[in-house]
């Protein structure tokens, strides 16, 4: 008798998986409570390095169904996500996309459709990547500076100096610049 899993997977803590296990309901899988996989884990993740995927497959047998809502929800790398589909034809189990109409991933036309996608997905992945880099190189080349603002001023720094040599404690300065203790002592260092 073949049983309907879904694989619900999100990247951070502050989203929940609620959304797709609520597709999979309105697209017509009935999906037991106990056949539901919910794990928060980055798409980047190989899905075999996955805790809540890897106890997903040694449940899984011939004729099972797995349903996931978007592609993205299996991985972002397209060769891992293809190996994945592959892996679970393999088993006999049917992968089913919702974003897809529902299509079996493991038939021809659905193996199509998921390679141009898996592909397209992982350019996108690459490009906001390239993005970001070329942001952070130029914002670098007009001199901006990267991480927290410091916390004492140079004229503060020459004034600390000036009190510890005068007899000051690091402690006490700590206390009137509003700041840590290691940080009086990296300055006087």
């Amino acid at each position: 008798m073949s049983r309907t899993f879904l694989y619900a997977r999100v990247s951070t803590a502050e989203q929940t998986t609620e959304n797709q296990v609520l597709e999979a309901r309105t697209a017509g899988f009935a999906v037991l409570p106990r056949h539901t996989v919910e794990e928060t884990i980055s798409g980047s993740v190989p899905t075999a390095e996955r805790p809540g995927f890897a106890k997903l497959l040694d449940r899984l047998d011939e004729g099972d169904k797995l349903i996931v809502t978007k592609l993205d929800r299996l991985g972002r790398n397209t060769t891992d996500v293809l190996g994945t589909v592959e892996q679970l034809g393999a088993m006999g189990v049917h992968v089913h996309c919702l974003a897809l109409k529902g299509v079996d991933l493991t038939s021809a036309s659905g193996r199509l459709h998921m390679t141009v996608l898996a592909a397209v997905s992982q350019f996108e992945r690459d490009l906001l990547i390239e993005r970001t880099h070329a942001g952070l190189a130029r914002a670098k080349a007009e001199g901006k500076k990267f991480g927290r603002r410091a916390a004492l001023s140079d004229k503060q720094k020459d004034e600390i100096r000036q009190k510890l040599a005068a007899g000051a404690t690091a402690r006490g300065l700590a206390k009137d610049y509003g700041v840590s203790h290691p940080t009086i002592l990296k300055v006087a260092s």
